[in-house]
């Protein structure tokens, strides 16, 4: 039984054989924390852990003890203003004014597997074997609150997930502020903070900086989950690296507003908190009624990031991702974006998917342009129905012709958005979320739909069945290109609810649809990485990673999304030159190096190749379908990061460790360069290996290192330049 509660110790102890977590009953009848961390020994007893002390100018619990102050006491799910003046992860304000709580034990349950969230997504278990939850269930009598923390411990992973439920059982409201779904004290504050941050084409760099005194957090108030911060945060010990050192990740499955923090007090303890962001959210019970947090997800490794990484990877691929492409290898696409953009009919698409098919290609993907009357970005968002004048025979017509050609057929959407110069704003501007008497704002020539209201996500999704079956989809890009501004929901009676009940529309007509349609892959896209979170891959099974598709700045982009997302999950593509985000050159072999390591495919004009070009397309794809399932779910790892030198490199391994893939690159040209080599990692020490027809064993790479010197190591160097690249298949010999 990995989670066991001591009677005598009013102690409960969750463990694996990587992790522990140690909750406390505390004398005030609420929570304490206790450990989180390596694995240790269960024993009857940690109270030694519960450390008190006289400190002056403290609010103290109990008459006559100055020792008992929740200031100090590390809590599990601590409440506002009652002598802990951290941020609480719970704030009610009742019908008196007064925002004063008592949640006290009151029992618990342990249950085989997990359970489903109700309308959110969460980690899954196929097996009642691989998990275990524990719910320990705390009541405040005066106010008739029941609130249940809930803990799933999976059985192989070093992962807790974690989430809360608040129920009112009084006949009066109240109105619920804040409920954070995860709140960890940790006993000192020696960390460092690794963030993934950015903005539109620059998602997710690594950005470190180290905890000080007072509150750091990231957040989104856009309404998404945002390409500015990922909702994930890692604290990392001085000494910690890829490879070795102790790491904390936290995860939050969620993709509209959101807050991560970490607070440290005078102590030097830190708080980390993740929920919904309570600047934009504010939900009134009812008798009866409840609320249910997201998910949050929080990983231990003393391997360093990469092995928090590799934590984070099988339980995204195991216990996330749903449906048939959760273990199938994704097929490799042609979109036509940067190929045509708006400007083409079914003759030239269909001369695109022959020649796509001649290249081995096996998906063909028709991107924005094809319905209502869009020649730009002005018009027709929200007329889900094909574009006659560019598809005089409908989309029907089109797909079939490119299934006869062998390939699958995939649709772009944009469905919770809406133009002006549209049939639905016409007859329903009502559905356009903007507040009354307000100057309303634009992106993108664009306004945003009120999902919160179920009539038009129904609208929505009759259209989208419309086309789907029309069209018998294999595929769809589901875009979102603007953040929300001027919030108001026409159809919402309190308006803290909206951002919330928004995001809840989005995630319910994606499982309308997954549940219709259950072959469909989706890709979530959000101009490009805006909605990159565990929440959107519960729903999709891969995102596009960045709008901008430059290979060099996709080194970053894929390098710091690895830190959490698995590389199934990373829509990666080999697009046109000069890039049309930098209007910079890269040879075709550079740009698919780099595209290797994800989903793979092209974005690009293939009509426009030479035959030079094509034969390397062709061989590109032969190389990818070979080893596709290892590049796509092997153990990967980080072997040197472009955030901290001209050189980027990576590798994956099978679990057999018997083949390995390395992807080296370096970004611009060096002269008369030192001698290089790259330790390897993950590989069996014992084992002979082969590259390039040379032997090394195992330890050999690993400890030496894998050899990546080439003609800038001196003067004879007239064929190289830069944006080189080299991909090495480590084979074991038979």
């Amino acid at each position: 039984m990995p989670i066991v509660f001591h009677q005598s110790s009013q102690t409960f102890h969750l463990f694996n054989q990587e992790i522990s977590y140690i909750i406390k009953i505390l004398p005030s009848h609420d929570l304490g924390q206790l450990y989180f961390g390596q694995r240790v020994h269960d024993k009857d007893n940690f109270d030694y852990l519960l450390e008190l002390a006289h400190r002056p100018m403290s609010v103290c619990y109990f008459d006559g003890d100055l020792t008992y102050s929740r200031e100090h006491i590390k809590q599990e799910y601590p409440v506002a203003f009652t002598g802990d003046f951290k941020q609480p992860a719970i704030d009610i304000l009742q019908q008196n004014g007064s925002r004063i709580l008592e949640f006290e034990y009151h029992h618990y349950e342990i249950i085989q597997g997990k359970e489903k969230l109700k309308d959110l997504p969460a980690t899954y278990t196929s097996n009642t074997h691989d998990a275990t939850t524990l719910k320990i269930h705390l009541h405040d009598q005066l106010l008739q609150l029941d609130l249940v923390l809930s803990y799933t411990l999976f059985e192989k992973l070093p992962v807790i997930a974690r989430s809360c439920t608040i129920t009112n059982r009084n006949h009066n409201s109240i109105q619920l502020n804040r409920l954070m779904s995860l709140s960890l004290d940790l006993p000192d504050s020696q960390y460092s903070l690794l963030e993934l941050t950015g903005a539109w084409a620059r998602e997710r760099h690594i950005t470190e900086r180290p905890l000080c005194q007072g509150l750091q957090a990231i957040a989104s108030l856009r309404g998404h989950s945002s390409h500015h911060f990922n909702p994930f945060l890692a604290l990392k010990r001085e000494n910690t690296d890829e490879n070795q050192g102790e790491v904390l990740g936290v995860s939050f499955v969620y993709s509209g507003n959101y807050i991560m923090s970490v607070d440290v007090d005078t102590y030097h303890t830190a708080r980390i908190q993740a929920g919904i962001h309570p600047e934009t959210f504010s939900y009134t019970l009812q008798c009866g009624e409840s609320f249910q947090s997201p998910e949050a997800l929080i990983v231990y490794s003393q391997q360093g990031l990469n092995g928090m990484s590799q934590s984070f990877h099988h339980l995204f691929c195991q216990h996330l991702i749903r449906g048939p492409y959760q273990h199938q290898p994704r097929p490799i696409l042609i979109n036509n974006w940067e190929g045509t953009y708006f400007d083409f009919n079914e003759e030239k698409l269909l001369n695109m998917a022959e020649k796509a098919r001649e290249l081995g290609i096996e998906l063909f993907v028709l991107d924005d342009g094809w319905f209502g009357k869009r020649n730009d970005d002005t018009s027709s968002l929200g007329d889900w129905y094909v574009n006659k004048e560019k598809l005089p025979h409908g989309l029907s017509s089109l797909s079939q012709k490119v299934h006869q050609l062998g390939l699958k057929f995939g649709l772009w959407f944009e469905s919770e958005m809406i133009s002006k110069n549209s049939r639905l704003y016409h007859d329903h501007p009502e559905w356009v979320l903007k507040t009354p008497h307000r100057h309303i704002s634009h992106g993108r020539n664009q306004y945003v739909l009120d999902f919160s209201n179920p009539e038009v996500v129904q609208y929505i999704e009759n259209m989208m069945s419309d086309i789907i079956a029309e069209s018998q989809l294999d595929y769809i890009k589901w875009d979102m290109n603007r953040s929300i501004s001027e919030a108001y929901s026409h159809y919402q009676k309190e308006q803290g609810r909206l951002y919330h009940e928004y995001i809840l529309g989005v995630y319910r007509l994606y499982e309308h649809l997954i549940q219709k349609y259950p072959h469909i892959l989706f890709e979530s896209c959000a101009s490009g990485g805006g909605r990159f979170d565990p929440g959107m891959l519960y729903y999709a099974s891969q995102t596009w990673t960045s709008d901008d598709s430059d290979a060099v700045e996709r080194l970053k982009i894929q390098y710091g999304t690895s830190v959490v997302y698995p590389l199934a999950t990373m829509g990666t593509h080999v697009s046109a030159v000069p890039n049309h985000q930098l209007k910079r050159n890269t040879s075709l072999q550079f740009r698919s190096d780099v595209a290797y390591f994800g989903t793979f495919g092209y974005e690009l004009d293939i009509l426009k190749l030479n035959k030079k070009e094509q034969q390397i397309i062709k061989e590109q794809i032969q190389f990818m379908k070979q080893y596709r399932q290892l590049l796509q779910s092997g153990k990967f790892y980080r072997l040197k990061s472009p955030f901290q030198s001209n050189e980027t490199a990576w590798m994956v391994v099978d679990d057999q460790q018997t083949t390995a893939i390395v992807g080296y690159y370096r970004v611009l040209q060096e002269v008369n360069m030192g001698y290089r080599r790259i330790p390897l990692y993950g590989l069996d020490p014992d084992r002979l290996y082969t590259i390039l027809d040379q032997e090394y064993y195992g330890d050999e790479l690993m400890q030496i290192g894998l050899i990546v010197s080439d003609e800038s190591c001196g003067e004879n160097h007239s064929d190289l330049g830069d944006f080189q690249s080299a991909i090495y298949v480590i084979k074991e010999k038979k």
